[in-house]
């Protein structure tokens, strides 16, 4: 159990769902438990996309499953559940950096060590195998970092997550013609990067080769 879940509501606290009016065949909406378990990991990973700081993402997360706790009634199956969750998500990620910008630069949120989904998934891997994982969700975030937020939402939803970009434009509040050119402009500057950080590795070879 992660840091995050200790603190939220049991599961069955919201399993119970208002009946329908007598007539209507509404959706039942989902229970807490649905939510948690569909949406934790795919939360979990986007908040870091997202340029959360690992030590700040364990409260990120929380506050995001608790908005959903609260609002799980409300959830009408208009969307997917990882597109409402993202949703809600981006506000919560927006109102922690308004958070982080007024206090001090120093400041580090959050004390201690996140329990990482994908760091659990590389628990039967060999050593070696664990560090090329590491390294390469390092040097993802690197790379999503040169973007700008609006871009690399959409850009995280559709090139990592595999949404849709009629999804991804709902989940990020934006008509499907502004989706796409987010996500056009965000594969130009997601390319841009690379080749930045590819000239920036040979270079730092080539004088690593030229020292005695």
């Amino acid at each position: 159990m992660t840091e995050a879940s200790r603190s939220l509501p049991p599961a069955s606290a919201s399993r119970a769902a208002p009946a329908a009016p007598l007539g209507t065949a509404g959706p039942a909406a989902p229970s807490f438990e649905e939510i948690y378990a569909s949406c934790f990991d795919f939360v979990w990973r986007s908040a870091r996309r997202l340029g959360v700081h690992e030590g700040a993402i364990d409260d990120v997360v929380q506050d995001v499953f608790l908005v959903l706790h609260r609002r799980a009634a409300d959830f009408e199956g208009r969307s997917s559940l990882r597109t409402w969750a993202f949703s809600v998500l981006l506000r919560v990620v927006s109102e922690h950096r308004r958070t982080q910008r007024r206090k001090s630069p120093g400041h580090r949120a959050g004390a201690g060590e996140p329990v990482d989904p994908d760091a659990l998934a590389d628990r039967g891997s060999g050593p070696h195998e664990k560090a090329v994982r590491a390294e390469a969700r390092s040097v993802l975030s690197e790379l999503l970092d040169e973007l700008s937020d609006e871009r690399r939402a959409i850009f995280v939803l559709v090139e990592l997550e595999e949404m849709s970009v009629v999804d991804a434009a709902e989940a990020v509040s934006a008509n499907v013609n502004t989706a796409h050119a987010r996500l056009r402009a965000a594969r130009e500057d997601f390319e841009a990067a690379v080749k930045r950080r590819k000239a920036r590795d040979e270079r730092a070879t080539r004088e690593a080769r030229r020292r005695p």
